[in-house]
């Protein structure tokens, strides 16, 4: 049962005739000792306390009289209220006792005068004493009291009201649960149980079922714990029965319990399956190949269909990768029913899935399978971005290894076509083949940083841009990339301010999203950028990101196109996906402008709708002071050149474990003129430098190394070297060095691939500043 339960107030004590009574003894016991003593002091004091003890007794009985008076008027005036009442009334005395009974209580409850109320609510309430014992003491408190109470025939609502000293009226109101009593439902066992398995209140279906009022859930259940939407069985007569158990939760903690007897031979088919439409979840009952045998208005509901007569399980749903028929046919020889699964709803617009659970159920005309369903789509979605915020993050690691290795590959050709171009002329034959490796090499050393751009692990050159002015001039490559079908309009804010970023990877992402919008329209149309200023007065959230408030330079680039589908907006930001015919598109360009400017600091958003156009917003934080620029000490890289070589000295210890690149790089520091010592891991450097007698200029060292990395040898051999200067070379980005707990001070980045003269330049750099540093007293 559901109670409502009201503020308790302890009873107050009560006055009454017995007080009455009390004084006027010890008056009359008073006045006689006061006559037994005569003529004393003594005497007249008692023979004065007796006239005052009798005179308060006569104001107390003659109150009490009225009190009586005022309280029987109530009761008469309570009874006149309640005789014609529709609700089942009474009035109790304060032991409960019925003084009044209203007529429809008289037919209804045929209770006898003197009868408690607890004694006539036995059949109606589970424990009526306790609950009347309880609205009384707070009626007593605070003048009334309400309740109300699930019961197996629905809900009872009872109100009592104090009518002074001793006296309560009540009311009692029935409500019939139409979810219980009427249409199918009346025919569904159903009982109603609390958190330690106490059965608080059955309905008539449940107690004919079960044969009679039980106390406890393992009384119906002999099985536990109890298995809801599987097949279970039920204590019903002598024996058990299997039944269709489903469980909900109901208010304050309760269960309120559904089981579905499987098969009765004792009757006809459609009255076990009478209450199967009520069913407070969505149920299915299928034939062994999966035609849906029956379903109830929730699974309708569910599956969007309006009958389900002649349509199969299969029909419906798919499997997310085993075929629904496998799965049916294993439930239906008993295999597997302990394991859900996860289906795709097939009609639907968006994608839906659902929980599907199957029992099986064994009929004379064969077994039977009773399919649970849930509305799985949101916790699906959440897997899905949970799965897919893995699945980029193992992509971004995996591109920034690739990138990595590229990188050494790129390094070695570069170089060791740099070291072939230095030893042939301009006239050479051979020439015009080095340059053609060069500037491929630095072709696919773009490609590289695309990757890296996705990866968000690529070194990013900042410096503050003017956006008209890098729309300007990029405008006349992007008027060559969208043809002549397609017009393109720059729009811009009057008083656009500056931002910070990568110049040439900014050029890049405008033109994947130009070329992209292009591609959208195949007949023509307007593709148009827009910049202006947004000033954010708190944070924007929106698509898993949040944007926090300040100023803000926005780009719009927008189309007229054929748009882009509710389900793959979300997905246009991910590596290889595209829209675009096989061979149209490689799916990278969006991943890439994606990575590139969330390098920059940035956001970039999505808008569509199919048949109208698509809509990208970025967002980049407005540049307000410069002298905030940190000094870059990186290296741009080199385009294809002659290199020029000079004489220098000096001592170069090289650490590097990719042979190739160390194999180039240690030849074209000896032909600059340089002692070069070499070693292929960290752990061979520091042997090296334990000859305390050995003189080392400069550290040229590979960031990442197998065993001891680059920054933790230098630091090792700082110890006692502290004043040799650093080059580091990596094929990953600049970020692989960065330690800011402990930073290797003088030290540059020179970033994989680079070119002879880009390496020789920055070891000049090095000893250069070496060399000043140690003239300055």
């Amino acid at each position: 049962m559901t109670f409502t339960a009201q503020a308790t107030t302890p009873m107050r004590p009560q006055t009454g005739p017995a007080k009455g009574a009390a004084l006027l003894s010890l008056g009359l016991a008073g006045i006689l000792g006061g006559v037994i003593t005569g003529q004393t002091l003594a005497g007249y004091a008692l023979l004065a306390a007796g006239i005052g003890l009798l005179t308060a007794s006569g104001a107390v009985i003659y109150g009490q009289m009225l009190l009586s008076r005022r309280q029987r008027n109530r009761r008469l005036l309570a009874a006149e209220f309640m005789a014609n009442d529709p609700g089942l009334c009474f009035t109790t005395d304060d032991l409960g006792r019925i003084t009044f009974a209203n007529d429809h209580a008289e037919t209804r409850l045929r209770p006898d005068m003197g009868a408690t109320l607890a004694s006539v609510l036995q059949d109606m309430l589970a424990n009526p004493g306790t609950t009347l014992n309880r609205m009384q003491i707070r009626a007593e408190g605070l003048g009334g009291a309400m309740e109300e109470i699930s019961t197996r025939r629905g809900h009872v609502r009872l109100t009592v009201t104090a009518l002074g000293a001793g006296a309560f009226a009540w009311r009692i109101e029935e409500f019939t649960d139409v979810r219980v009593r009427t249409g199918p439902m009346a025919q569904l066992p159903m009982l109603t149980a609390g958190r330690s398995g106490a059965i608080l209140s059955m309905n008539e279906a449940a107690r004919s079922f079960v044969g009679g009022r039980v106390r406890g859930l393992e009384e119906v259940f002999p099985e536990a714990p109890l298995r809801t939407g599987q097949i279970v069985p039920v204590l019903h007569g002598d024996g058990t029965y299997p039944c269709f158990v489903m469980e909900s939760q109901a208010n304050a903690g309760k269960r309120e319990i559904f089981f579905l007897p499987s098969n009765m031979d004792a009757e006809p088919q459609d009255a076990e399956w009478a209450g199967f439409d009520g069913l407070p979840v969505a149920v299915l009952r299928l034939a062994g190949g999966g035609e849906i045998i029956q379903s109830n208005r929730l699974a309708r509901d569910l599956l969007g269909l309006e009958r389900t007569d002649g349509i199969t399980l299969q029909k419906v749903l798919e499997g997310l990768g085993r075929p629904v028929g496998d799965w049916l046919e294993d439930a239906r020889l008993g295999r597997g029913l302990s394991k859900s699964e996860f289906l795709r709803l097939k009609s639907a617009e968006s994608e839906t899935f659902v929980q599907v659970s199957l029992g099986r159920v064994d009929e004379p005309t064969g077994p039977t399978l009773i399919a649970i369903l849930h509305d799985a789509t949101e916790l699906k979605s959440l897997e899905a971005q949970f799965v897919q915020s893995q699945k980029m993050q193992a992509i971004g690691e995996l591109a920034g290894g690739v990138a990595h290795d590229f990188n050494n590959l790129l390094t070695a050709i570069s170089g060791h076509c740099d070291l072939l171009m230095l030893r042939h002329d301009q006239g050479d034959s051979d020439y015009a083949d080095l340059v053609q490796i060069t500037q491929n090499a630095n072709r696919a050393a773009a490609l590289v940083g695309q990757l890296l751009a996705f990866s968000r692990k690529q070194t990013l050159r900042p410096e503050v841009l003017d956006l008209r002015e890098t729309l300007a001039d990029l405008t006349h490559l992007l008027n060559r990339l969208v043809g002549e079908k397609v017009s393109l309009t720059l729009i811009h804010d009057p008083v656009l301010k500056n931002i910070r970023a990568d110049k040439r990877q900014l050029e890049q992402v405008l033109m994947n999203l130009v070329v992209n919008a292009r591609d959208a329209m195949p007949n023509g149309g307007e593709i148009r950028i827009e910049t202006g200023i947004k000033r954010l007065e708190e944070p924007l959230a929106r698509d898993r990101a949040t944007v926090p408030a300040g100023e803000y330079i926005t780009v719009r680039v927008s189309d007229k196109g054929c748009g882009i589908p509710q389900d793959k907006l979300q997905k246009v930001f991910e590596p290889f996906f595209t829209t675009k015919r096989t061979g149209e598109g490689t799916g990278l360009g969006l991943s890439t402008a994606y990575g590139i400017v969330k390098q920059s600091g940035g956001y970039i958003f999505v808008d569509s709708v199919v048949g109208q156009g698509t809509d990208f917003s970025l967002m980049f934080p407005v540049y307000l002071n410069q002298s905030d620029l940190p000094q870059l000490q990186s290296k741009a890289p080199e385009k294809a050149s002659a290199p020029q070589m000079s004489r220098e000295e000096g001592v170069i210890l090289l650490v590097e474990d990719e042979a190739p690149v160390r194999a180039f790089a240690s030849r074209a520091l000896k032909l600059r003129g340089y002692t070069v010592l070499e070693a292929g891991t960290g752990e061979e450097a520091i042997d090296l430098l334990s000859d305390d007698d050995l003189n080392v200029d400069l550290f040229v060292s590979d960031v990442i190394m197998p065993g001891m990395d680059g920054p933790s040898w230098v630091r090792l051999a700082r110890e006692t070297r502290p004043d040799v200067r650093v080059v580091f070379v990596s094929g990953y980005a600049e970020d692989a060095l960065d330690d800011s707990s402990d930073p290797v001070t003088n030290s540059v980045f020179l970033p994989k691939p680079f070119s002879l003269n880009g390496l020789l330049d920055a070891v000049h750099e090095q000893l250069a500043n070496h060399s000043t540093a140690s003239a300055i007293p």
